[in-house]
């Protein structure tokens, strides 16, 4: 949920993207097929781990937290902002019944988060 508490809409998270293809594929990994580890933070802030077609998942978390806008970290080549994984992340926590659950970020999502909390702190 957000600060206000509530989950946004597909359509909301949908007009993120950069363009139709963005919105297209972030469509197709708004599903929990592709993500695992996902979870959710008060704010919140969102990560999870989602498969691509090389060896190891991406890494993707998104930060609601911050009243300037989203902000958002993958590991993936794209120079999109946000990629499709941020997008596919974002859609999947949308869903009402949505796995992704409330819980403590990863050391490496936890990372990042710390990161702009001490930055937004020094503003």
């Amino acid at each position: 949920m957000t600060q206000q508490g509530v989950r946004w809409t597909s359509e909301r998270v949908l007009a993120l993207a950069p363009d139709v293809a963005s919105r297209r594929a972030a469509a197709k990994l708004g599903t929990a097929g592709p993500w695992s580890g996902t979870g959710c933070s008060d704010g919140p802030a969102l990560w999870g781990l989602c498969k691509g077609s090389g060896a190891d998942p991406y890494r993707t978390v998104v930060d609601l937290r911050d009243p300037a806008g989203p902000a958002y970290s993958c590991d993936c080549v794209s120079r999109k902002v946000p990629c499709k994984h941020a997008l596919g992340l974002l859609t999947l926590w949308s869903l009402p019944e949505g796995p992704v659950a409330p819980g403590a970020p990863p050391d490496w999502a936890g990372r990042w988060l710390g990161g702009r909390a001490g930055r937004r702190a020094a503003r």
